[in-house]
């Protein structure tokens, strides 16, 4: 996907990534943060949930029973809202998003993850977002022992409830998706402080913020 001409407008869109576990919610605030601090208007936002109807579709995609077509349309159809609602307006007045999951979470999790096919789940993300990529998508890889350890918790999501091999296969599908996209694969394996300081300097080599 390419960015929709005249889109960004001096703003920035930064997709933090990872599986099930990976800590890219925990990661997606500081960065936010650090760029305000630099002097731009940030918005921080998620998918699914980001917006007032996402946050009914997310309740259904973590909790409903569904089938694995019926789950990435409804991801597309959150992000169609998403990008209607935050993204698009948020880009065309020339200030960040950093996004905890985009279009890379559908192209592994319901793409690889469901065996439902990198390219058909990529069209029908490219119909939901209207021509808008990210400018850098960063991708927390962790080993899967430490998958294991951070995702038992008492109330799991339905993700979070598959199968260790789905999960091993979600992680790897990132580090190969990551090697032919250019996602930058960050080692989340290490402290949160060490790890947003990794970001942070892979957002300022690749974007100058």
């Amino acid at each position: 996907m390419t960015s929709a001409a005249g889109v960004h407008q001096g703003g920035k869109f930064i997709v933090v990534e990872g599986g099930d576990g990976s800590g890219k919610s925990t990661q997606a605030r500081p960065l936010a943060d650090r760029l305000r601090d630099a002097g731009h208007e940030t918005v921080l936002t998620r998918e699914p949930g980001g917006t007032a109807s996402g946050a009914a579709l997310r309740q259904v995609l973590l909790e409903g029973s569904l089938d694995a077509r019926a789950e990435a349309l409804l991801m597309a159809a959150d992000r169609a809202q998403h990008v209607t609602e935050v993204i698009g307006p948020a880009l065309a007045r020339g200030a960040w998003v950093v996004s905890d999951r985009f279009v890379p979470s559908s192209l592994v999790y319901q793409g690889v993850g469901r065996a439902l096919g990198v390219d058909a789940v990529e069209a029908l993300s490219d119909f939901a977002t209207a021509g808008i990529s990210p400018d850098l998508v960063l991708v927390l890889d962790i080993s899967d022992d430490v998958s294991k350890v951070r995702r038992a918790s008492e109330d799991p999501d339905r993700f979070e409830r598959e199968s260790e091999e789905f999960h091993a296969r979600v992680r790897e599908a990132y580090r190969s998706l990551a090697a032919q996209r250019g996602w930058v694969v960050v080692d989340g394996n290490l402290e949160v402080d060490v790890v947003a300081d990794k970001i942070w300097s892979v957002a300022c080599e690749r974007l100058e913020p």
